[in-house]
This record gives C-alpha cells, sequence and structure tokens, in this order.
C-alpha cells in the first residue's frame, strides 16, 4: 500500500522517536512516509532499522541536521526534492528534540544561556515556519471559514519545565517555555487557517518497551506515543486538542 501522505519528524532518536516513526508509518496505523531529522547519522539508521524490523516496506528517509536555521532550511528543501517523497503531501510535522541543561545560576553565562534558547527555541521557530510554508503550499491557503479544509498537523513534544522548574535549570525552563508559547500562539493564529498545532508534555520516563514497567504504568511506551500522536492528528476541525499532558499511571504530578 503506498504510503498516504508524508510526515517530518525531527529528533528521531532510539525511544520516542522510533515509536512516533513505527506507529506513523505502519499501514495498519498511520500510512506515512517520513521524514526523518536528527543530529547525529548513526541515530537515523537505528531509528530505521527498528522500524523496518516491524515493517519491511516502510518508506523511511535520513537527513542529518541539527537545528540552525541553515540546517533545518536545507533538510526542508532536500525532503522536497528526494524522489522517496514526490507527490506527497506534508501532513504531519513534529518538533521533538532532546534539550536539557542544568547548571547553578552564578555559574551560567550569558553566552550559554543564550545558546541554548538558539538552539532549542530558535529550532522550533525555523521548524514550524518550514512546515506551515509546506502545509500551505501542499494544501491551499483557503482557511476553514472560505471552504477550504485542513491542512495538516504541527506538534511541539514539551516536558513538565514548560510550566515549572527547578532550581538550576533556568535555560532549560526559559527554552521549554517559550516553545510553549510560541505553539499558543501559532494555534491562535493557524487554526482558523486549518492548521492543528499542539503542544505536549512529556511527563515521566519513554522507553521503547512494552513490558512490566508500562503494564504497571511506571513508564510510558514509545509505541503509545506514537498511537497518541496519530490520534491528534486524526482530529476533526470541530474538536482540535491544542495542549495534552501524557504520563504513565504511578507518575507524581
Amino acid at each position: 500500500m503506498p504510503p498516504s501522505g508524508l510526515a517530518i519528524l525531527i529528533g528521531a532518536g532510539p525511544a520516542t522517536g522510533t515509536g512516533i516513526a513505527r506507529i506513523l508509518s505502519s499501514p495498519t496505523h498511520g500510512n506515512l512516509a517520513i521524514a526523518l531529522l536528527a543530529r547525529r547519522p548513526e541515530s537515523l539508521a537505528s531509528v530505521i532499522s527498528k522500524v523496518r524490523e516491524a515493517n519491511p516496506s516502510a518508506v523511511l528517509e535520513a537527513f542529518p541536521s541539527d537545528t540552525s536555521k541553515a540546517s533545518l532550511e536545507k533538510a526542508f528543501a532536500d525532503i522536497k526534492s528526494h524522489d522517496s517523497f514526490k507527490d506527497l503531501k506534508l501532513d504531519l510535522a513534529i518538533y521533538s528534540i532532546k534539550h536539557s541543561t542544568k547548571k547553578p545560576f552564578l555559574q551560567e553565562t550569558r553566552e550559554e544561556f543564550e545558546e541554548s534558547l538558539e538552539t532549542y527555541v530558535g529550532g522550533a521557530f525555523t521548524f514550524a515556519q518550514e512546515s506551515l510554508k509546506r502545509f500551505f503550499k501542499d494544501h491551499g491557503e483557503q482557511g476553514l471559514q472560505e471552504g477550504g479544509g485542513a491542512k495538516g498537523t504541527l506538534i511541539f513534544t514539551g516536558t513538565l519545565g514548560a510550566l515549572r522548574c527547578s532550581a538550576q535549570f533556568a535555560a532549560y525552563g526559559a527554552s521549554r517555555a517559550s516553545v510553549r508559547q510560541l505553539a499558543q500562539t501559532l494555534a491562535r493564529e493557524m487554526s482558523e487557517k486549518g492548521v492543528h498545532v499542539v503542544h505536549t508534555i512529556g511527563n515521566g520516563a519513554i522507553v521503547d518497551e512494552d513490558g512490566e514497567d508500562q503494564k504497571t504504568g511506571k513508564k510510558m511506551s514509545a509505541d503509545a506515543v506514537g498511537e497518541t500522536y496519530l490520534w491528534l492528528h486524526q482530529q476533526k476541525p470541530c474538536l482540535w486538542t491544542h495542549e495534552l499532558d501524557m504520563r504513565p499511571a504511578c507518575e507524581k504530578f
């Protein structure tokens, strides 16, 4: 069965990214072709290998990229011109990179603080802009009230740090909270134009397993996150979720 559309995922790592890609590419679930972005080629190769163990026919391609403006713009251009994705419209874009920094505030420098913001928030900004341009190019610019349909889904994977932070996490908290606000303003601007914008809060450990820790509610499974993201993407404009708390049953909150 040929893919029904295209998804772009940045943060294609061994846990969350693998589960998302596995579910989205499955012909019995998302049936989407996936463009995978991450800094390390070996990480991308690992994700593709694991996904193809479950679905040998999965359409997956790797695009090594960091979150800098030039790197993301090149990745989106390369995705657009890649033979595996020709004639496919972008339906889903997911920003799911790891970002953590801890340091006593008086030991932190202005340069380190700004670098954290540039890496995470600047990356989210460029990823969102490039995704939105592609949504409108592929699906048209007519808004929902003008007769246009849904254009696609943009998901930001956040953490509890977007809501509250502990001591020594100044740069981390500022970055996570900033992306949450970016998602909120985009949802308010883009929803009526047909783009579903979501900010999720991953509260607890996510692992690429489905074992005892999942059955007892200690840890989330990566596949469950993928299923949740597919469910968000499949929502109709009559009911769109903007923010969603994801946690295993036994996680304190």
